[in-house]
């Protein structure tokens, strides 16, 4: 298994997509884009009124309130439907965006949790914040000004064209240069913006990893490395958004030229056509009002399409996400009895394993030919120095790593064959950094079951952590980064409890006691013994007193299973427990 990064969407797949979420609001989307015509058309009947207006003067003003108003009509009219226009495609976007971002997270929450460690949770989270976040901002800004830009250019030239052909085809001079001056910029651009997207989510990754291993950098003193590290990628960044604003600026360049050009080509014309009587003066003043006019809209078009460009490449890592491969809809299996796998009730527990193996690189064997089978209720114990394949087995065996060769079932099933959705019913994992979810106690225990406070208290006093109804509003007490705050020993005591809480049939609790001081040891030890009651469980037990009371112990080393039995038949029997045990008990 080698790093692997999240997958960016093609541009056909990413505007299938953002055309398959704005069809969803098909109603709405009409109505925004006619309103903003609507009033975009409004607004621009103002040059050919003034041209009218200068007509009627030089004819000696005998219709100017007449014109002043329409005037004043066409302005008032133009402001309030762009104004609702713009509300509309507001609301048309950020609709449409809300769409993809849950959809986006919900396709990371069903991958499995290793192909988004391989990716790096740095890049998961800059798509759905700063991704999400890029393209709202364009939504919100640049969408609404794109379009009105659009609409004014072509009511502009229309209404030029009406008066004489020869004002619009003066005003089409700067096409060739803008257009050529907007391929020169994309090519240029697009590389860029792609790259700075890539060194933003190295950045996030670098800031994660340091913050999460903030003890642990403090301890090896590797704060400078970790600093310098984080500095490289934003110096990286930096770099890149530097050369991004020398394109922006060169492209500005040949905007203003294009601008110069148009308006010297309408201004010779109108003069020409004036003085050829061929057209009134207020005509070519409505054209010259109409190409001034056209210097906003068209700077922002082009100057938008940057924006624009900015925000596909955020959607086309959105929909990079939402691409990735999700669970087919959950379909009945039946087991080895012809009873249907997945359902609650007829959850057994009972896990076979053959000839497992497994590596996170194709070079090496984390995992090498295990076979064992668990019975229904069986408590077993795996013990083994660090390194000895002890996680790494028990993710396979949640389904968190995928079964590298020979076979993994659960209830006679394998677990390929599993929904994700039914194994994580079925089988529950604690590690030793359980975390303390924001909100209430009560919302924390209510998280993976449906229980009522009853039988929340009822856990609660079985499992011995009566401190929790202690707590200053008991159930209803706020925890999390931003609450009443835990010590670690009962952030595990409070995870135990949920895990009794579940109807899972199998429980796998990873060191789940390791944070725990000499003072909580004992009592988080009798509540995971409570917190697997009668069902399936396995123990990677870093206290041997753990592995003492299983009823099976598994032993590994390098990958492997090298021994197997109780902890009687295993301390009676020279080898590696019987040593493990001496060693502890002479501690």
């Amino acid at each position: 298994m080698s790093d692997e990064k999240l997958p960016i969407a093609p541009r056909r797949e990413t505007a299938r997509g953002l055309l398959a979420a704005l069809g969803r609001r098909r109603g709405l989307c009409g109505a925004a884009v006619v309103t903003l015509f609507a009033g975009v058309g409004a607004a621009l009947l103002a040059p050919w009124i003034i041209g009218m207006m200068v007509d009627d003067i030089v004819a000696g003003g005998a219709a100017l309130l007449p014109f002043g108003l329409a005037l004043a009509g066409s302005i008032a009219a133009g402001s309030v439907l762009t104004w609702a226009g713009r509300v509309l495609l507001a609301r048309l976007g950020q609709g449409s965006i809300r769409d993809v971002r849950e959809q986006a997270f919900r396709t990371a929450l069903a991958q499995p949790s290793a192909r988004i460690e391989r990716a790096g949770t740095g890049d998961l989270v800059a798509r759905l914040s700063g991704d999400v976040r890029a393209v709202g901002q364009v939504v919100e800004d640049a969408l609404p000004a794109f379009l009105t830009a659009l609409f004014s250019i072509v009511l502009s030239l229309l209404g030029m064209g009406l008066m004489d052909w020869r004002f619009a085809l003066a005003a089409l001079l700067v096409a060739p240069i803008q257009y050529f001056s907007l391929r020169w910029f994309l090519r240029r651009s697009a590389p860029v913006y792609r790259e700075h997207r890539v060194v933003v989510a190295e950045r996030g990754q670098r800031t994660i990893e340091a913050v999460r291993g903030a003890d642990t950098v403090r301890a090896l003193r590797a704060e400078e490395r970790h600093l310098a590290g984080i500095a490289e990628a934003s110096e990286d960044a930096i770099a890149l958004e530097v050369r991004a604003t020398r394109v922006r600026n060169d492209f500005n360049v040949f905007l203003n030229g294009a601008e110069l050009v148009g308006l010297a080509a309408v201004l010779v014309v109108g003069y020409l056509l004036v003085t050829g009587g061929e057209v009134e003066l207020g005509a070519a003043t409505a054209a010259a009002l109409y190409f001034l006019g056209l210097f906003g809209p068209m700077g922002s078009l082009l100057y938008r399409i940057d924006d624009l460009q900015d925000a596909g490449a955020s959607l086309a890592r959105l929909f990079g996400v939402i691409g990735l491969p999700t669970p087919a809809e959950r379909a009945i299996r039946r087991g080895s009895e012809g009873e249907p796998v997945g359902d609650s009730t007829a959850l057994r527990g009972a896990i076979d394993v053959e000839g497992l193996d497994f590596g996170y690189r194709p070079d090496r064997r984390d995992l090498d030919a295990i076979s064992l089978a668990i019975a229904p209720g069986e408590r077993v114990a795996i013990v083994g120095a660090s390194g000895a394949g002890k996680t790494t087995l028990a993710r396979v065996l949640a389904g968190a790593l995928p079964v590298g060769g020979g076979a993994v079932r659960h209830d006679g099933s394998a677990i390929d064959q599993w929904h994700p959705h039914d194994l994580r019913d079925a089988v529950v994992m604690l590690s030793q950094e359980p975390h303390v979810f924001a909100g209430t106690v009560r919302d924390d225990l209510a998280l993976f079951s449906d229980a009522d406070d009853e039988r929340m208290r009822g856990v609660i006093a079985q499992l011995g952590a009566d401190w929790i109804l202690r707590l200053p509003d008991g159930l209803d007490t706020e925890i999390g980064e931003a609450g009443h705050p835990l010590t670690p020993g009962q952030a595990q005591h409070l995870a135990l409890v949920r895990v009794a809480l579940s109807a899972a049939s199998v429980v796998i609790l990873d060191e789940a006691t390791a944070e725990a001081g000499s003072a909580d040891s004992e009592v988080l030890d009798l509540a995971s013994l409570g917190a697997i009651g009668d069902r399936t469980g396995i123990v990677i037990a870093h206290r041997l007193s753990q592995a003492a009371t299983a009823d099976r112990i598994l032993v590994m080393s390098d990958g492997r299973v090298v021994q197997s039995g109780s902890h009687g038949e295993l301390v009676a029997t020279p080898g590696p427990y019987a040593e493990l045990w001496a060693a502890w008990t002479a501690w």
